[in-house]
């Protein structure tokens, strides 16, 4: 789609579908988990900022709980107060908590420096906050001011909740010279001053902020996309299609089909590649090969199947040479419904029952069985 965008010469990309200040041009190293998962088993004091990782990443959590059942590990949250199945130490709830650790005299900040390889999560709570740049940068200061970031250890890291994420991010999926982010796209759309928007899979906005734009749709599963579409165009699930994903960590996985799509849907990049042939702006690939030798060229690191290479932490010293946040505004949950939280939860009957079940337990009683 990328390809498509700029044979037709629009720099208005954007993968950030919930506004996260993570920025490519600021390098690797600003939007991966650098220590990797592993680290988690190596670390001795983590700071959990933004994020609940029961909810937002359970096998990270897992691994974060298998550790402190060994010993020798703190915790600290700021954010929203949660249950995460081990102990630690709540900080506060966001810009000011933050802010306050970095105060030598705190008592947290004196764990993380005294930790011989300390490490922070930085979850798309503290990112989308508003004023997440800042916010992402006063993360560095901290991460340098307390010995996260040296030799061969590097504990800056980010916790995305978006499957795609990192993938895109890699690609450069983001606004090109002049392009609109996020906000601004759905305020140009809202004021008439998109004539299109082309939704791939992107559901997890308020769709009425696109005013009388024509809405392409290419997903699945019939989610809030497809139901404000003009035209949908059926795409494959998960399960239907072969693909590279790119983890948290920034490792590169390829998924390959297990099934057929059913009906009229295709595999994404099929329908890209039809559609740009009907405009007069086709594009230079006839199949999946053609296509993944094209993006090993653009971009090596992603021939690199199942390997994990540090990030430059370098991105991080430069990260830290930002403005740091200010106020006391409070981080939110990025996950805040954990059974509807992609199109495929979304469409299942199960997981609404578990939703609505969920959501009911706040209000029951003792006495409701």
């Amino acid at each position: 789609l990328k390809a498509l965008m700029a044979q037709l010469g629009s720099p208005n990309l954007e993968c950030r579908q919930d506004g996260a200040a993570l920025d490519p041009a600021q390098g690797r190293a600003s939007y991966v988990f650098n220590s990797g998962i592993a680290g988690i088993d190596e670390t001795d004091a983590i700071l959990l900022v933004g994020t609940n990782p029961r909810i937002e990443a359970p096998v990270i959590n897992a691994r974060i709980r298998e550790r402190w059942r060994r010993g020798g590990l703190r915790v600290g949250l700021i954010g929203q107060k949660a249950d995460l199945t081990y102990d630690h130490d709540y900080l506060g709830a966001g810009v000011e908590s933050l802010a306050q650790l970095m105060e030598p005299s705190n008592a947290f900040h004196k764990v993380l420096k005294k930790a011989k390889q300390p490490m922070l999560l930085l979850g798309q709570g503290a990112l989308t906050s508003g004023n997440g740049r800042a916010v992402l940068a006063m993360a560095a200061k901290l991460a340098m001011a307390t010995g996260m970031v040296k030799g061969n250890w590097n504990g800056f890291n980010v916790l995305h909740t978006a499957a795609a994420r990192v993938g895109a991010l890699d690609l450069g999926f983001v606004p090109g010279p002049g392009g609109l982010d996020m906000a601004a796209i759905l305020k140009a759309a809202g004021q008439g001053g998109l004539d299109v928007v082309y939704l791939l899979g992107a559901d997890e906005f308020d769709m009425a902020a696109l005013g009388n734009s024509f809405v392409i749709y290419q997903g699945t599963h019939g989610d809030a996309g497809a139901h404000r579409a003009d035209v949908i165009l059926p795409a494959a699930a998960y399960t239907e299609k072969s693909g590279t994903y790119v983890n948290t960590e920034g490792r590169v996985q390829m998924a390959r089909q297990a099934v057929f799509p059913p009906g009229d849907a295709r595999e994404d990049w099929t329908i890209i590649r039809a559609l740009s042939g009907e405009i007069g702006k086709p594009l230079p690939f006839d199949s999946i090969h053609e296509l993944r030798s094209l993006m090993y060229q653009d971009h090596p690191h992603l021939a690199e199947l199942d390997s994990w290479e540090p990030a430059d932490p370098g991105d991080i010293v430069e990260l830290a040479k930002g403005a740091a946040a200010k106020g006391k505004k409070a981080f939110h949950m990025a996950v805040e419904d954990f059974y509807l939280t992609n199109p495929i939860a979304r469409a299942s009957a199960v997981m609404g029952q578990m939703s609505a079940l969920k959501s009911g337990a706040a209000k029951a009683t003792g006495t409701d069985g």
